[in-house]
């Protein structure tokens, strides 16, 4: 070690380590079409020994949740929740503003979180996952407990975002 190094202290830092998409985590920022958001929330689903993510994303007043499985391809979504009114049985089709979606696959899944998500870990959440027929336009259902959540959503490319680390 240099005479200068140890009169100021320098210390050997351990470098960030560089996101993906399946290591998000709270307090990142994630740009998405020209705007940044911060990672304030994460969900990790697991069903079988499949894993899938979900990270919340918070701009000002506006918030979106970033979706990232690795089925036979990584496949990268944006959604958005939404005011719609449904009670379980989900059906098999359903049609909210104009659009028809088709159920592709519903389950369970066990569910930990961080940040805003932390208070969801341990929990099982029913799912149900549609897409439009032209498969451009998806539809989440989650039912927690009583509870019915709806969001909507489109598919997006890897190249799309950018994730800054907020931490090592």
């Amino acid at each position: 070690m240099s005479f200068l190094s140890k009169l100021f202290g320098k210390k050997d830092e351990e470098p960030v380590k560089e996101r993906t998409v399946f290591s998000i985590r709270v307090g990142d920022i994630v740009t998405y079409d020209l705007e940044d958001y911060e990672v304030v929330g994460s969900l990790t689903y697991q069903n079988n020994g499949y894993k899938w993510y979900a990270y919340q994303l918070k701009s000002g007043a506006s918030s979106v949740w970033l979706s990232a499985e690795m089925d036979d391809e990584l496949e990268l979504g944006i959604y958005r929740n939404v005011k719609e009114k449904l009670t379980s049985p989900i059906p098999e089709k359903l049609t909210i503003d104009d659009v028809t979606y088709y159920r592709e696959e519903h389950g369970r899944a066990k569910v930990s979180g961080t940040g805003r998500g932390s208070n969801l870990n341990g929990q099982e959440v029913e799912y149900h996952d549609f897409s439009n027929e032209d498969e451009t336009n998806f539809l989440s259902i989650e039912i927690w407990g009583s509870e019915v959540e709806v969001s909507k959503g489109y598919a997006i490319e890897e190249y799309e975002i950018k994730i800054l680390a907020g931490s090592k």
